[in-house]
């Protein structure tokens, strides 16, 4: 037979998350952490590093900012993601983000 009707809410795309990023700049010396947090592919809540504190988008985000914002124990745990995240993972990404080889052209391998 034919197959089951599916509800509205199967044929929508739903996506939640929330990725870690780190910029680095010259190296270490100025490191950069990013938190992002997506709802339904919208950013509704991010943690920056450089700010220091969460920010949010739209009601939802910026209710989640100030609990999170208001919590000190989270807010320097997300602070300190500088450190124990990025600068500790440095080592491990730096071959795959700063050194850049040449790429050899066609003529190269030629006799």
């Amino acid at each position: 037979g034919t197959p089951p009707e599916l509800c509205p809410a199967h044929t929508e795309v739903f996506s939640f998350g929330g990725p870690h990023e780190c910029h680095f700049i010259n190296g270490t010396e100025k490191v950069r952490y990013v938190m992002r947090f997506f709802y339904n592919r919208e950013e509704y809540l991010r943690f920056d590093s450089d700010v220091g504190r969460y920010e949010g988008f739209g009601p939802y985000g910026e209710r989640n900012a100030q609990r999170l914002n208001n919590d000190p124990e989270k807010l320097e745990y997300r602070r300190a993601e500088v450190d124990t995240y990025c600068r500790h993972n440095y080592k491990i990404a730096a071959p795959f983000l700063v050194e850049r080889r040449e790429i050899p052209s066609p003529s190269d391998s030629l006799p």
